[in-house]
């Protein structure tokens, strides 16, 4: 019905020249004005869901986003693609408040970013019920849930909106649920007539691999060695581990930062905010880092400790290649780190809780002893039914020994893992460092993270393609109007300049 508009639209806003699975389907029931709880994995598309519609309807969409970081770099993307959004967050004052307000009462803006607390406050549902709503779009849906893996209770707040909005359409978005969580998810949100849209847990770009704790900095220091000024995240057990192992990469010449929650909020602000504008390239953290990062080059996810759970683990190994380019995900695996998990066990009363916790870490106990298709496993956890025989990017498929091998091998071991990196296209290698170059000086004068210019998958495109024009640039991945407008000169300058020699 909209298929050829929306297809315009996704190319001259976007730059993309055809929908991902599912993503045109959402599309159609939302302008329908249904309700949609849309489950698709870390880097599948789910913004889109609800970005492109917005550009069709009447009215402002509202976007419930759980991280002022999250709803900056998504408003950051949307504007340098020439739409016009917003954010409403606690970081700013009152007057700049009311002066979002009256945008989207003039009917300039198509998306307007809240976080969860602010549906709370009297004055805005007041403000809410003064304007058109097109769309209610929830991301991380999954935070409402209290046996989530990461509850989050101003979400609670949201089971209002319903009641509150009868005839706006919902739509719930989250990477990861497991059956019960979904039905909390639609049961807390009241979700009508609603479909249920699963796309494939599947990121096949992920490889995945488990290697013996022992010597863990020489093993983390071999890895890190393929991966130098490349985006990396190393999750830590306790925030001891995490500074203790940041003093130890700078002292080997590494650029680390720590997150945790031991650090102030401005210095974990702070740290963030490096990590994203490329400041600092490691980021060493607890759990507590990571949910709504939209960074999407990041290259290599290493868990230096056991994860409480396969749910959480997928989630943070899911922040990993969310371009689709290749990215490894490595678990470090020592029966200790489950002991230390046990220790805080026995300190939950609960016994329903507790059982639980126990439950879903003997999990990742059995997934780091696992010596079958590790990527199988995963989907399994999610009630996807993987029969491929070799999915041939984790270590279970790739023939390589298996964890509990005699220390001896260990170094050996190592060696022929961290040589064998994923596949990657063929392209000017030193083009795409020029255009890299260009990208970082581009984002620090509109003062943006650089993915938001242009993704590593555009460089790779124009590397490879070697634009000379505008209508060469306007066929880039990613490259939509008003980015061809704004950057294309500067890019095919430089292109052009590189293609003479």
């Amino acid at each position: 019905m909209y298929t050829v508009f929306m297809e315009m639209l996704l190319k001259k806003y976007f730059g993309y020249d055809a929908f991902r699975p599912l993503q045109k389907e959402i599309i159609e029931r939302t302008l329908l004005g249904k309700d949609s709880l849309v489950l698709m994995p870390t880097g599948g598309g789910k913004s889109l869901c609800f970005q492109l519609p917005a550009l069709m309807q009447k009215g402002v969409t509202i976007v419930v986003s759980p991280l002022i970081s999250l709803m900056k770099d998504q408003v950051d993307a949307l504007v340098a693609s020439g739409i016009s959004a917003d954010l409403i967050n606690s970081t700013l004052t009152p007057a700049q408040i009311n002066a979002v307000m009256e945008q989207v009462k003039s009917g300039t803006l198509k998306l307007l970013y809240v976080a969860p607390e602010r549906l709370a406050s009297a004055g805005f549902l007041d403000f809410l019920h003064s304007i058109t709503i097109s769309l209610i779009a929830i991301d991380e849906a999954h935070c409402i849930c209290e046996w989530g893996h990461d509850f989050r209770p101003d979400y609670r707040n949201l089971s209002l909106l319903r009641g509150q909005f009868p005839k706006v359409p919902i739509m719930a978005l989250t990477a990861t649920a497991t059956p019960d969580v979904r039905q909390d998810v639609i049961k807390q949100l009241h979700l009508q007539d609603y479909q249920l849209f699963l796309s494939s847990f599947n990121r096949p770009n992920l490889s995945y691999e488990v290697f013996p704790k022992k010597d863990s900095l020489q093993l983390i220091l071999s890895l890190l060695g393929n991966y130098k000024n490349q985006s990396v995240i190393i999750y830590c057990f306790s925030r001891n581990d995490t500074e203790n192992l940041v003093g130890s990469l700078n002292r080997y010449g590494f650029n680390a930062t720590a997150y945790h929650a031991g650090l102030s909020a401005k210095q974990r602000a702070e740290n963030q905010n490096k990590f994203i504008h490329d400041e600092v390239n490691i980021m060493v953290a607890t759990i507590a880092f990571g949910m709504g990062i939209d960074k999407p080059d990041v290259r290599l996810v290493i868990h230096h400790s056991l994860p409480k759970s396969i749910e959480g683990y997928y989630q943070e190994t899911g922040r990993a290649g969310r371009d689709g380019l290749p990215a490894r995900c490595v678990l470090l695996f020592s029966y200790a780190d489950k002991f230390k998990h046990d220790y805080f066990l026995r300190h939950i009363r609960d016994d329903n809780e507790r059982e639980k916790v126990q439950e879903n870490l003997q999990r990742v106990v059995n997934y780091g002893d696992f010596s079958g298709c590790r990527r199988q496993f995963l989907l399994n956890y999610f009630h996807e039914n993987y029969v491929k025989q070799n999915c041939g990017n984790c270590d279970g498929c790739n023939g390589r020994a298996p964890i509990q091998m005699p220390e001896k091998k260990i170094r050996n071991f190592l060696s022929v893992a961290v040589s064998s990196s994923p596949k990657s296209t063929i392209y000017d290698k030193a083009l795409f460092e020029k255009l890299r170059v260009l990208r970082l000086q581009e984002a620090q004068k509109l003062h943006v993270p650089a993915y938001v210019i242009f993704g590593d998958k555009a460089l790779m495109d124009m590397a490879t393609k070697l634009p000379l024009n505008n209508v060469a640039f306007l066929d880039i991945y990613g490259v939509g109007n008003q980015k061809l407008t704004q950057f294309g000169p500067q890019f095919i300058a430089v292109i052009r300049e590189h293609t003479k020699k």
